[in-house]
């Protein structure tokens, strides 16, 4: 997994490429813990996102949470197979999608 990071203004692009998973979860959630200070908007970009397992829709969740009380958590550009993993969990009523 990579995440390219980009900061303009209040708002936080993180563009994740990869599997999300049990081994990678942990390095999206640091990422997002750190530019998640820095902000009071943040959009997940997910179009290069391969796979997200639940270990990766608990970090959305958590981001979803904390940023409500800012400006809000995006989903952007989600691709086929994530579009189906939100779907499926219900996810898709509770975040903010574009």
């Amino acid at each position: 997994m990579n995440i390219n990071a980009n900061l303009e203004g209040n708002v936080c692009t993180l563009a994740v490429e990869g599997k999300v998973d049990t081994l990678t979860a942990p390095q999206f959630e640091q990422t997002f813990e750190e530019y998640s200070e820095k902000c009071d908007k943040m959009i997940f970009d997910l179009a290069k996102t391969e796979y997200i397992s639940s270990a990766g829709l608990r970090v959305i969740l958590v981001a979803h949470r904390k940023m409500e009380q800012k400006g809000g958590l995006v989903l952007k550009n989600l691709n086929k197979n994530v579009d189906t993993i939100i779907t499926m969990t219900g996810f898709r009523k509770k975040f903010n999608i574009e």
